[in-house]
């Protein structure tokens, strides 16, 4: 039997008063990202607006998170980690702050989907930054990035059943009040960070690429978001800015042109990326950690996991708000099946990891995905009982939890030490970007709830059934990644 030593002990307890802010720090900005769908009729009607401005709401959260996650990556190179980090916590506290006290959606756009953003975009990079920093040894950094990545699965599992208990039993309101509270917690604990001293030399800072990526980000998601309101191929009625008519009805959806203005901004970044590098210039984010193989699989399972996560919680949420009527702390109760799936799989992903490797653990985790979002949609009924939505979410929890953690190892060990940094920041993004696109998506398919088992519920757990099944088709084709060498990584 092993016994651990008293300086076992101590060297355990410092490492988790370490990991312990960055774990919370994590879990709230995943939280944020998913409470607010078991809230979505009651904030709609508080705010006299529809579930669709909810729904923008929520994907601008999610996509400002994404469009800033790679500069907030270079940021964290040039401010430090920790002053980014707590830079990042009184934005978003701010932002919440803010939020709480929202009249209208434009106050409730600014507070959450803004501030709250940059904010996230500002104290995640650092998260996993400092995890790669200050744990040199590689079963402690696995170790450790499996405790902040299951608080990431955690927060956006457990976000629809504390959300809706606190709406239910004060306001929607208190959530943001909670998150005040729990970012004023996490500054007080992060004072026990020691941030490792960075480098003489640091990189100046890549404003254009901050824009162009950010802008090719955003005109891509908004694209899709406007699906709902125009439909995908033919605009459902009149394209107008300002008063002019830009697309008349029947017209070609104004999501097209708004995807293409995205392409365009995405490829004008590419190119000034190669101008940097040309002229031996640091960019945002070089074109070199995209020519990993393992890494870019992975990166796309990390995209996929979390598109059908936050969709599948959007399309259930508005389901059983609008067409059975259930209150918020009623959602979040029947949505809690899937928060014990990715808790009970997050709690045993480091013991998983050691037997099983990542690729295997992503097939495994897709392939209950699937099959859980199958159960749901054959089971899911408008009179049928509570019950029969249990097994399909849990399995789709557990799925989603079992990948979560690796996926970001796959992704973490394909590189060595000099670029984690970069690569982590790619890495937060596309998972928000997964974010992003999956509650798009899926608002665009429902926009207004109908007969469960009828065409929008069926037509959004079937997408999203899909992505699941383009992440199998993913998984399969990640090769055993080559180690990285050790003078690399020292």
């Amino acid at each position: 039997m092993t016994r651990t030593t008293p300086a076992g002990s101590a060297a355990l307890a410092s490492a988790g008063a370490v990991v312990l802010p960055l774990a919370l720090a994590q879990f709230i900005a995943s939280y944020a990202g998913s409470n607010m769908n078991v809230a979505i009729t009651t904030i709609a009607d508080d705010l006299d607006t529809e579930v669709a401005g909810i729904q923008t709401t929520i994907t601008l959260f999610t996509l400002t998170m994404a469009a800033l996650m790679i500069p907030g990556s270079k940021l964290t190179d040039i401010w430090g980690r920790k002053v980014c980090f707590v830079v990042g916590l009184v934005v978003y506290g701010t932002g919440a702050l803010l939020a709480s006290f929202a009249q209208g959606l434009g106050l409730l756009i600014v507070g959450y989907s803004v501030l709250e953003g940059i904010g996230s975009a500002l104290l995640i990079p650092p998260i996993y930054i400092l995890v790669t920093v200050l744990f040199q040894e590689r079963t402690a950094r696995a170790r450790f990035f499996g405790v902040v990545s299951g608080a990431a699965g955690l927060g956006a599992a457990a976000g629809p059943l504390i959300g809706g208990l606190v709406t239910s039993t004060v306001s929607w309101r208190a959530s943001f009040w909670l998150q005040v509270l729990v970012v004023a917690a996490i500054a007080l604990l992060a004072r026990r960070i020691v941030d490792p001293p960075l480098p003489a030399q640091r990189p100046r800072f890549d404003g254009l690429g901050a824009v162009l990526s950010a802008l090719g980000m955003f005109f891509v998601v908004f694209g899709v978001l406007q699906s709902g309101t125009y439909g995908w191929l033919g605009a459902k009625q009149d394209v107008t800015v300002a008063g002019t008519v830009l697309i008349p009805e029947g017209g070609v959806s104004p999501v097209w042109p708004l995807m293409g203005i995205g392409v365009v901004f995405l490829g004008a970044f590419v190119l000034h990326v190669r101008s940097r590098e040309r002229a031996g210039r640091a960019p945002l984010v070089s074109l070199s950690l995209f020519a990993n193989k393992v890494s870019n699989l992975g990166l796309t399972t990390q995209t996929l996991q979390w598109l059908v996560l936050q969709g599948a919680f959007f399309v259930i949420s508005v389901f059983l708000q609008q067409v059975r009527g259930y209150s918020a702390i009623e959602t979040g109760l029947v949505l809690l099946p899937a928060t014990v799936g990715v808790l009970a799989t997050s709690a045993i992903a480091a013991r998983m990891a050691q037997r099983h490797s990542a690729r295997r653990l992503i097939r495994g985790g897709f392939g209950l995905t699937v099959i859980g979002l199958g159960l749901i949609l054959a089971l899911g009924r408008e009179q049928s009982a509570v019950w029969t939505l249990v097994p399909g979410l849990f399995l789709l929890g557990a799925g989603i939890g079992i990948m979560l953690t690796a996926s970001v190892n796959l992704v973490q060990s394909s590189w060595p030490e000099a670029v984690q940094g970069d690569i982590s920041g790619v890495s937060r993004s596309v998972s928000n970007l997964g974010s992003s696109l999956g509650v798009a998506i899926a608002g665009s398919i429902l926009v207004v709830a109908a007969v469960p088992g009828g065409t929008p519920f069926a037509a959004g757990i079937i997408v999203l059934g899909g992505f699941a099944l383009v992440g199998v088709v993913v998984a399969l084709l990640i090769p055993r990644p080559a180690p990285v060498p050790d003078e690399q990584t020292a």
